[in-house]
């Protein structure tokens, strides 16, 4: 069988911070109030994303690298993850704020929970006025004040926040201490790892179970990387019919496409998979004789033996992602 390009059937999920902007702004279909997060294309266990159309519809991630190994990842990839899909794609929907957390290094990820380390990116689709992210530090911390800070109730005084609006980007390796704030719709990349460390979480009560959730104090402090860097958000060019570098690291590479009119792609010397999120607007995908619509807040995943492609569209936002 040939592969294709392939659209998934989200997992939503509940958070306790989560709002209605899946539903309204980006069209998901979920019935539940409160979801946060939709996870596009997921390998993560009992939360496995499958094939929405075609003949390889129901097919999950770890099922299609089984079969098709490096020509639906890309050799270099299946080398490296073997049936496990690297990648965790998700739309995020932050009515309240979550909580400040941070996430392990691979290595500390894996003594710990056997599980991949989680870096991450943001890409802000939609902000209210005035809504903030916590990105790492605003100062140089030792770990001492970094303590009576937390056990004062002040960490917010040593916290980066950050303003932000629609386009703004940020990485997030492993170790920074970060938030989404109230009233931002994003789209996140990260490693597929469910891992996280909550430092603090404003004492909140989960309305499904009762309790305030768990923090993991100990575990953060192990964690996390206390450094002061001079600037947390990633500055990118946005030309048009071309792939902007937007966030390239070890663990994935993210470009962004701004598209008008016609734009013809060419992977044939990319040894990998190529994951489009469009964050704005809609395009018609040409590959063969297959064409697909994809519209703001859907995802579509282009095996690596898909070759040339074609975009149309009036005006979109896509980001390209791949390893």
């Amino acid at each position: 069988m040939e592969l294709y390009p392939l659209k998934f059937n989200p997992v939503y999920r509940y958070r306790i911070w989560g709002g209605e902007k899946l539903k309204t702004i980006l069209n998901k279909n979920h019935k539940e109030d409160s979801i946060g997060e939709s996870w596009e294309i997921s390998d993560v266990a009992e939360s496995e994303t499958t094939v929405s159309e075609g003949p390889l519809k129901g097919q999950t991630l770890k099922q299609l690298i089984q079969t098709f190994k490096g020509d639906f990842v890309g050799n270099r990839v299946y080398e490296t993850f073997g049936n496990n899909f690297p990648l965790l794609i998700k739309f995020i929907d932050a009515k309240t704020p979550l909580s400040i957390q941070v996430h392990p290094s691979n290595k500390l990820a894996k003594e710990r929970h056997n599980s991949f380390g989680k870096n991450e990116m943001w890409y802000v689709m939609q902000a209210e006025e005035n809504a903030e992210l916590i990105v790492g530090f605003n100062q140089k911390i030792e770990q001492e004040n970094y303590i009576e800070q937390l056990n004062n109730s002040t960490l917010s005084n040593i916290l980066n926040i950050e303003k932000v609006k629609k386009g703004d980007t940020f990485y997030i390796p492993t170790g920074r201490v970060h938030a989404i704030g109230a009233g931002v719709l994003l789209a996140e990349i990260q490693q597929t790892s469910n891992i996280t460390y909550r430092i603090y979480d404003y004492d909140r009560v989960d309305k499904k179970t009762g309790e305030k959730r768990e923090l993991h104090t100990d575990l953060a402090l192990g964690a996390i990387d206390f450094n002061y860097y001079n600037d947390y958000r990633t500055v990118y060019d946005a030309k048009v019919n071309t792939s902007n570098k937007l966030v390239h690291s070890p663990y994935f590479k993210t470009n962004i496409i701004n598209v008008t009119g016609t734009l013809k792609k060419d992977y044939t010397n990319l040894d990998s998979f190529v994951i489009y999120m469009c964050v704005d607007g809609s395009f018609e995908l040409e590959y063969k004789d297959q064409k697909n619509i994809i519209k703001k807040g859907e995802t579509i995943l282009l095996p690596a033996s898909v070759d040339y492609l074609k975009i149309e569209s009036n005006q979109a936002c896509i980001l390209e992602i791949s390893l």
